[in-house]
């Protein structure tokens, strides 16, 4: 509990059995009620692990449903659960689970209703490692996607990410994609609806074990990215219409 608030970490998992009791040991417990990891159908025994290291609830998807179809399963089990915060954490160890704390209370204090954790503010990204080409690919969708949304984030390609129950409930995250663009239709639509987020500066670590997508789907990515921020303008201006919001 935070603050009175149930807090519950949400971990969508695939092929992370190299990682994730590494990240699992450094969530504070101390304010984190309940843990949920879905995992997408992995090739490796993360399912085992996470039952193993006594994790509340495992969920195992059959079949490979995606970033997204992962997430969907874990917000939408958190809110079944009573969950008042929950925290989005990639258990492939690329982001420190220290942080959890920080992020909680911005949420819990009622100061901000999402928080996300940058890996632009302070320069972490290239001092964790992360290739050239995708920290300039960042720095540029970046840029447009604030232009078309008329915000001013550092950086909307993190998966780090802390929400409220309101949020969630009031969002239409069902209506997104199964794919990685997912993670850009939530901010989209948590902007639509008026909602603010807060971000804090974050490390982040690139290594073999740590999941990331290659060049070309990163191409398809950020094209799907641009879409996403167009047609949430084109909707503010009333010339669209869009299932998202």
């Amino acid at each position: 509990m935070y603050n009175g608030k149930k807090v519950v970490v949400v971990l969508p998992a695939y092929n992370a059995e190299q990682t994730l009791e590494m990240t699992y040991r450094e969530i504070p417990f101390d304010i984190v009620d309940e843990i949920i990891l879905v995992d997408d159908a992995s090739s490796d025994n993360t399912f085992q692990l996470a039952q193993k290291l006594g994790i509340d609830h495992v969920i195992k998807h059959e079949h490979n449903k995606g970033y997204g179809g992962n997430q969907k399963t874990c917000y939408s089990k958190a809110l079944e659960i009573g969950a008042d915060i929950v925290v989005m954490l990639h258990p492939d160890y690329q982001y420190t689970p220290k942080l959890i704390t920080a992020m909680v209370s911005i949420i819990g204090q009622g100061v901000y209703p999402v928080v996300l954790g940058s890996r632009i503010l302070g320069g972490g990204a290239l001092k964790g490692g992360m290739p050239l080409y995708k920290y300039i690919f960042n720095r540029l969708l970046t840029f447009i996607q604030n232009l078309l949304l008329g915000e001013k984030l550092s950086e909307y390609h993190t998966g780090y990410r802390a929400f409220s129950r309101d949020v969630l409930e009031k969002i239409k995250f069902m209506n997104n994609s199964d794919d990685f663009v997912f993670d850009n239709q939530m901010l989209s639509q948590i902007f639509y609806a008026g909602f603010r987020i807060a971000e804090v500066t974050c490390p982040t670590k690139y290594f073999d074990e740590a999941s990331s997508i290659n060049f070309s789907r990163s191409i398809v990515y950020g094209l799907g990215c641009l879409k996403v921020s167009l047609v949430h303008r084109l909707c503010k201006w009333g010339l669209w219409k869009s299932t998202l919001y």
